[in-house]
């Protein structure tokens, strides 16, 4: 039918009028075609922002999602990668304050505060309380999920920090132990810093750092600032009013840092970008400081690894990770289908195959005794390292302000180990900024 049109369209006119009609013509079919599809007002369309890192873990993500989707056809999930922690900050704030909201955000429980003080969140009380799941969820992780007594988000995957190692540089270097406290690090990190070819360049680092002040710097160093004695907080349960940032248990974590960098064992990474393998995949660094969702990572690259607890300072220590799930206001039918969405995510089924497939822990405990995930946790030993150091494991704070905090841990963090001021002198100079805004 559209080509006889065009045909006596075209013996109708001159060349030029042809030509033309003809551009309008298509242009005008052009934009029948892109016009959207209507779409049945039987099916809820929900919107999942997430900065689901490394790149592979996202593929996982959107085959778990496409099975949902599958399983759902009245309720069809669009999950969007809207870039990392730091960079997701402001576009959330905005698309909140400009009523733009996504319905699900994937992010770490620490934005809690924020996002119940500007009355964006959905409370899931009522949904979980009525959930047959509730009781298979790891109740270590239910901190993380509460503020002010109501439940606001669900977690998505847990983890926390370790130390990944390549067992043949250490082989290399004459290694046989590992380390175990922060004096032993210290002496491995100088054994492995080393110049293999002998043209008086270090080809390998003991160890890479994560340059910038953003929140990977911070989740990564505040193992070593509780396993030296340190507290955010000086008293139990109390909020900002009790910061203490200058402690003893801090000094040194940054000062072990910069003994690190002084003695030419770590190298620096590049800006912002601490949580990138590519040094430690090709051996130019023997230690990274990251936690289990890179395992998915390095079993592809068929590279030799392992992971060693975080070294012991006063205590043993680890930080707590992974993100929650939120559910932003919206209207009760969004908000029943995004909570559907939710139970899929903490279900046996999901969990299982996320865990299996990123390294993350499983939030689910049928899961953590799933066949499958038994199987993979026997294939993997370093997962193994994770769940038995989870008992020292502390969650970063979740009220209202953290991101000032973490910003100027950060950047004590940074100028410490950029050589501008001591330990102290940084953490001084971070505690008085932070005392103007909270006090």
């Amino acid at each position: 039918m559209i080509l006889q049109r065009l045909e006596g369209f075209l013996r109708k006119q001159n060349f030029r009028q042809r030509l033309s009609g003809l551009i309008a013509l298509c242009l005008s079919l052009l934009l029948i075609g892109c016009q959207p599809q209507a779409r049945s007002s039987n099916v809820t369309q929900l919107t999942l922002w997430q900065g689901v890192n490394p790149p592979p873990n996202r593929d996982v993500l959107q085959k778990l999602v496409d099975k949902f989707n599958q399983q759902h056809p009245d309720i069809q999930v669009e999950s969007l990668y809207v870039g990392q922690g730091d960079q997701q900050m402001p576009k959330i704030l905005s698309a909140v304050v400009g009523n733009a909201a996504p319905d699900m955000l994937w992010f770490a429980p620490m934005l809690t505060g924020q996002l119940v003080e500007l009355d964006a969140l959905r409370s899931l009380d009522d949904f979980l309380s009525a959930s047959p799941l509730k009781p298979q969820l790891d109740r270590a992780l239910f901190d993380t999920m509460t503020f002010e007594g109501h439940v606001w988000s669900i977690p998505f995957s847990t983890n926390n920090v370790g130390i990944f190692y390549r067992p043949s540089l250490f082989k290399a270097a004459g290694i046989t132990e590992l380390p175990k406290t922060w004096e032993d690090f210290r002496q491995v990190a100088k054994r492995l810093t080393r110049d293999t070819d002998g043209d008086g360049r270090v080809d390998t680092h003991g160890i890479v750092l994560p340059l910038g002040k953003g929140e990977w710097s911070v989740f990564t160093w505040l193992p070593f600032m509780w396993s030296g004695g340190g507290e955010l907080i000086g008293q139990p349960n109390a909020g900002t009013e009790a910061l203490n940032i200058v402690n003893e248990g801090a000094i040194a974590a940054l000062q072990l840092w910069q003994n690190l960098i002084q003695d030419g064992s770590a190298i620096l990474s590049q800006p912002e970008r601490g949580y990138e393998l590519d040094g430690f995949i090709a051996g130019k660094v023997a230690m990274q400081i990251s936690g289990p969702w890179t395992l998915g990572q390095l079993q592809s690259t068929n590279v030799d690894f392992g992971v060693l607890p975080i070294p012991i300072g006063a205590r043993p220590a680890t930080a707590i990770g992974g993100e929650n799930l939120f559910l932003f206001k919206s209207t009760p039918a969004r908000e029943r289908a995004a909570f559907t969405f939710a139970e899929y995510v903490i279900s046996d089924e999901f969990q299982t195959e996320w865990a299996i497939g990123t390294g993350y822990l499983p939030i689910n405990l049928k899961s953590r005794e799933n066949p499958d995930y038994l199987k993979f946790k026997a294939q993997q030993p370093a997962v193994d390292v994770f769940l038995q150091q989870a008992k020292y494991g502390r969650s970063r704070p979740i009220f209202p302000g953290y991101n000032r905090i973490s910003d100027n841990l950060g950047r004590a963090i940074e100028a410490t180990l950029l050589g501008r001021n001591s330990p102290a002198e940084a953490l001084n100079a971070s505690q008085r900024r932070l005392d103007l805004i909270f006090k």
